[in-house]
C-alpha cells in the first residue's frame, strides 16, 4: 500500500525565502478574557456594544484582562500616558481580541498591541522623537482651503469631516487634531459646526472643477452619524466634476460591526447605486497593519460593502518596526487581505515624522529592501507599493528618491506639481525636499553627527 504523501512546501522544493500557505481566517474567542466570559455572540456582533465597551483607561483594561497581564505592564502604560503618548487610549474590544494575552511577555511582544496600546518601554530611549518631527508633519492644516479640506494634490482633496475615530492608533499622523488631549499634546479643535464645515467643503468643490477625487476622512467616517454622512456623499455625487470618492475608515478592521449594521449597509447601497448610475468610482480605504487583525468579521464587512456596490475595498497600512517590517509579516498580511477578505493591498506608508514615533519608523533603505523582498509573490495588481509621504511633496515610491545620504539618513525628493500654498513659489518644482531616517538606524558616524547638533547650545 502506498502511503499518501504530505504536500511539500514550495520553500522546501525551491529554497524560496517565503512559502505561501493558505490559512483560513479565525475569530479569536473573546471569552478567554476574564471580563468578557459572559459576552454572547449577539453582543459581540453588536456595534453599539463594541462602542460602549471600548477601553479608555488602564482601570478598564485591567477589568477585562484580570490577572492575564501583571502589574509591570500597567505601570509601563501609565508611564507612557504620562510622559510620551500623543494619542489618548481608545481600544475597541474587536482590536484587543486580536492580541495575544497568553502571558505578559506575549502581550508585550504582540504586534497589534505595539501600535494600538504603546507603553513607555516601547519608545526609543535615546531619540524618542526626531529633531525634525512635527505635530502636523505633513503640513495638512497649512493647505486647508476651508476648515478640514486639504487641497494638497492638483486633482485630489482630503475632507476631514470630524476629529474622532472609533479607535486611536499610537502612530496617528493627525495626532495634532484627532482624539482627546494627552499630557504631552493639547489637541487643536475644529471650530465650525459640522453642517457649516460640510457646506463650505461642498461650495469649494463646486467652485473648483479641477478637483475630481475626494477622500472623505477625519478622524474616521464611521464616527459620522450615518444620515449626515449619506447626505454629504450624495451632495458630492451631485458635483459633475467629482469622479472618485474614497471613504477612509479604520473601523472596517477595528469595528467591523459598524459596517454590518442594517442601516449602514442599506445606506451604503443607496450611495453605491447612485455612484454607479453617475459613473463615479466609490471605494473604501481601510487601515490594517497585521495579519492578526484580519478576521472573519472583517472579511464579512468588506464583502458586504462589495456586495452592495462599492467598487473596491483597499488597505493602506503603515510600515512599523516590531509590527510588520519584515517580508514574511507583510506577505502574510497581504495574502490574508487579498485571498481571504477581498481587500486589495494598496499602500504601505513609512510612518510619518510625528513626535515620539522613532521606535516605529524604518529607514528609507529598509523600506526599499522590503519592497524588493515582496515582489513576485502576489498578483501584480495586489502587490502593495511602499511609499514615503514627504512633507510638502506627497506620496513617493521609496525607489523614487532623488538623492540619499545614507550616513546621515537624509533623503531628498522632487515633485511635479505645486500645492495650493506654492502658487507664487518659483522654486517649488526645482527644490529638493528632505526626509529623515530614524537616527538609531544610522552608522556610528551618522549618529555622532546628529548627537553633535543636539549638544549645541
Amino acid at each position: 500500500m502506498t502511503a499518501i504523501q504530505e504536500p511539500v512546501s514550495p520553500a522546501d522544493v525551491y529554497g524560496q525565502p517565503y512559502a505561501y500557505v493558505r490559512r483560513e481566517l479565525t475569530e479569536p474567542d473573546w471569552r478567554r478574557f476574564p471580563g468578557w466570559r459572559e459576552v454572547t455572540e449577539a453582543q459581540w456582533r453588536d456595534a453599539q456594544w463594541q462602542r460602549v465597551h471600548c477601553l479608555r483607561n488602564a482601570r478598564q483594561l485591567k477589568a477585562v484582562l484580570g490577572d492575564l497581564v501583571d502589574e509591570r505592564f500597567y505601570d509601563d502604560l501609565a508611564a507612557d500616558q504620562r510622559e510620551l503618548a500623543t494619542m489618548s487610549m481608545l481600544l475597541p474590544p474587536q482590536m484587543l481580541n486580536t492580541m495575544d494575552v497568553s502571558s505578559t511577555e506575549a502581550f508585550y511582544a504582540d504586534p497589534v498591541r505595539r501600535y494600538m496600546l504603546p507603553v513607555r518601554s516601547d519608545r526609543d530611549p535615546v531619540w524618542p522623537s526626531h529633531p525634525h518631527s512635527a505635530r502636523d508633519s505633513l503640513h495638512e492644516a497649512e493647505m486647508w482651503v476651508v476648515e478640514g479640506l486639504t487641497h494638497r494634490y492638483p486633482t485630489k482633496v482630503l475632507a476631514e469631516l470630524l476629529s474622532t475615530c472609533p479607535q486611536y492608533c499610537g502612530h496617528c499622523t493627525r495626532m495634532d487634531l484627532v482624539g482627546n488631549s494627552t499630557e504631552q499634546v493639547a489637541k487643536h479643535k475644529l471650530a465650525l459646526k459640522p453642517v457649516d464645515r460640510q457646506d463650505a467643503m461642498i461650495d469649494y468643490l463646486r467652485r473648483t472643477p479641477g478637483v475630481r477625487d475626494v477622500v472623505v476622512s477625519g478622524g474616521d467616517v464611521a464616527n459620522v452619524p450615518w444620515h449626515q454622512l449619506e447626505s454629504f456623499l450624495m451632495r458630492l455625487l451631485d458635483i459633475e466634476t467629482v469622479r472618485d470618492i474614497r471613504l477612509a475608515t479604520k473601523a472596517l478592521a477595528g469595528l467591523p460591526q459598524h459596517w454590518l449594521q442594517p442601516k449602514v449597509v442599506e445606506g451604503l447601497e443607496r450611495v453605491a447605486g447612485t455612484a454607479q448610475r453617475r459613473g463615479v468610482n466609490l471605494a473604501i480605504h481601510t487601515h490594517v497593519n497585521h495579519v492578526q487583525s484580519v478576521t472573519p468579521l472583517v472579511a464579512e464587512a468588506a464583502r458586504t460593502a462589495l456586495d452592495v456596490g462599492v467598487r473596491d475595498v483597499r488597505n493602506q497600512g503603515v510600515l512599523m518596526r516590531g509590527v510588520n517590517a519584515t517580508p514574511a509579516a507583510l506577505l502574510d498580511l497581504c495574502f490574508a487581505l487579498q485571498g481571504e477578505a477581498n481587500i486589495l493591498p494598496y499602500y504601505f506608508y513609512l510612518c510619518d515624522m510625528i513626535p515620539n514615533a522613532e521606535h516605529w519608523r524604518v529607514a528609507v533603505w529598509e523600506a526599499q529592501e522590503l519592497q524588493h523582498a515582496i515582489m513576485g509573490y502576489l498578483p501584480g495588481y495586489a502587490t502593495p507599493r511602499i511609499v514615503c509621504d514627504v512633507p510638502y511633496v506627497g506620496k513617493r515610491w521609496v525607489h523614487q528618491v532623488a538623492e540619499y545620504d545614507r550616513e546621515r539618513g537624509i533623503s531628498y525628493w522632487t515633485k511635479n506639481y505645486r500645492t495650493g500654498i506654492e502658487r507664487e513659489d518659483p522654486d517649488a518644482l526645482a527644490r529638493r525636499y528632505p526626509f529623515y531616517d530614524p537616527i538609531t538606524t544610522l552608522p556610528e558616524e551618522g549618529r555622532a553627527w546628529w548627537e553633535a547638533r543636539r549638544s549645541r547650545p
